[in-house]
């Protein structure tokens, strides 16, 4: 880029959904406030990284339960305040989930990123559009080196511990994007290609075929393991949630059976139901399901998984709250012979390979699926970013388990 763009960039300022921990606290506060940012530039003489980086323009981008969480501070505390103090700023812009068009590239992602292979026409260049995975890993830790980057030592999360993609421009590292061919998928859903990823990491840590399931908790990334499960072969699948809608959704995408939780009369939060584990072992003659998969967080949710497992079985957790859990007679867990399997992120890019064939498979219907039943078809599900109001996004986020927002054309 030519000295008189970059210095005319560097003047610029762009929306952005923002945490600003020094103007709208933590504790009492909840939601993200649309302010005017700098717009982001390379620079890899003051900024050598710069070098393996791009600039994207965000066409759409994925509010993930994770956004959620940090909408109503039930959530990443810690590295949110540790990370910006580290920084040495206030401000945190969110959102993890994109897809976009690549408008500048630092001088060494071409030598480094881009495949020559003529027959390849995704590719990681000026022009192309792209996706990729929301955890930034270090590349140098045991963990990356061993091929473990999804529990990179140094890692950091768009939105979270560093700068995310709810904004018009955005400045990412370039060896975490995906390049996606729009042709074969909707961008809509090549948007939430990050989440998608999680529920087919979670879905192939073990084998599915032949076996009975429960997901605990039918948000977007449950309703996507259902999906999963099936097309994976599981013989029966259970949905639990405390949403009605949630469940005439796994309902649609193929959970054989769907369990709604009331409230109980429970002394403390974490116990578990004993109605809705009464109610799955009906189900299963007795003896529990060969995989439970913890989607939601809530920690009645993971002693419901525990307690609704067979003998031998195996347990996925996946869903994230912030707190301390008690798991009752735990020597249970070890006595009946669970395998506790812990998601995080996904196998970079192992998971997006997998991901990317699954969604691009027609024949197996989970694309359309995803756009019909849980998108609705677009029908207030995509949202304006321009036209973002607290309460109007809320109202959105409340009424739907996925919205994505629609940032520029």
């Amino acid at each position: 880029m030519s000295t008189k763009k970059q210095a005319k960039n560097k003047k610029r300022t762009i929306k952005a959904l923002t945490l600003d921990l020094k103007k709208d606290g933590w504790k009492k506060s909840r939601g993200f406030v649309m302010r005017n940012v700098p717009m982001p530039v390379l620079d890899d003489k003051k900024n050598p990284e710069d070098a393996t980086c791009v600039i994207l323009k965000v066409l759409y981008a994925g509010v993930c339960g994770s956004d959620r969480g940090l909408w109503y501070r039930t959530a990443f505390k810690d590295l949110v305040h540790e990370s910006l103090k580290k920084e040495k700023k206030n401000m945190r812009i969110t959102g993890h989930e994109f897809v976009g068009e690549i408008i500048e590239a630092g001088s060494m992602v071409k030598n480094l990123y881009y495949d020559p292979d003529p027959n390849n026409k995704a590719k990681i260049k000026v022009g192309s559009l792209v996706s990729g995975d929301s955890h930034i890993i270090c590349g140098k830790c045991y963990q990356c080196r061993i091929g473990e980057q999804n529990v990179c030592l140094n890692e950091s999360i768009l939105g979270i511990s560093i700068d995310g993609i709810f904004a018009e421009y955005v400045k990412v590292p370039a060896k975490n994007l995906w390049a996606v061919d729009t042709t074969r998928l909707r961008p809509e859903i090549v948007a939430i290609y990050d989440p998608f990823g999680n529920a087919v990491h979670a879905t192939t840590a073990v084998d599915f075929r032949g076996q009975r399931v429960a997901i605990f908790g039918c948000g977007p990334i449950g309703l996507f393991s259902i999906l999963l499960a099936r097309n994976f072969g599981a013989a029966k699948i259970i949905a639990v949630d405390i949403l009605p809608e949630n469940l005439k959704m796994a309902k649609k995408l193929g959970a054989h059976e769907t369990i709604l939780i009331t409230k109980e009369n429970k002394k403390e939060a974490w116990e578990s139901d004993k109605k809705v584990v009464e109610q799955i072992m009906k189900i299963t003659y007795g003896k529990g399901v060969d995989i439970s998969m913890e989607m939601a967080g809530a920690f009645s949710s993971v002693n419901n998984a525990i307690d609704s497992t067979r003998r031998g079985g195996k347990l996925i957790f996946f869903g994230i709250k912030d707190g301390d859990l008690t798991i009752p007679k735990f020597s249970r867990v070890i006595v009946r012979g669970l395998t506790i399997h812990n998601i995080i992120g996904r196998e970079i890019f192992r998971t997006w390979q997998i991901a990317q064939r699954i969604l691009n498979n027609k024949a197996n219907g989970i694309a359309n699926a995803i756009w019909n039943v849980i998108l609705k078809k677009g029908k207030g599900t995509i949202i304006s970013f321009k036209d973002f109001t607290l309460e109007s996004f809320e109202k959105s986020m409340n009424e739907n388990p996925k919205i994505i927002f629609k940032i520029n054309d």
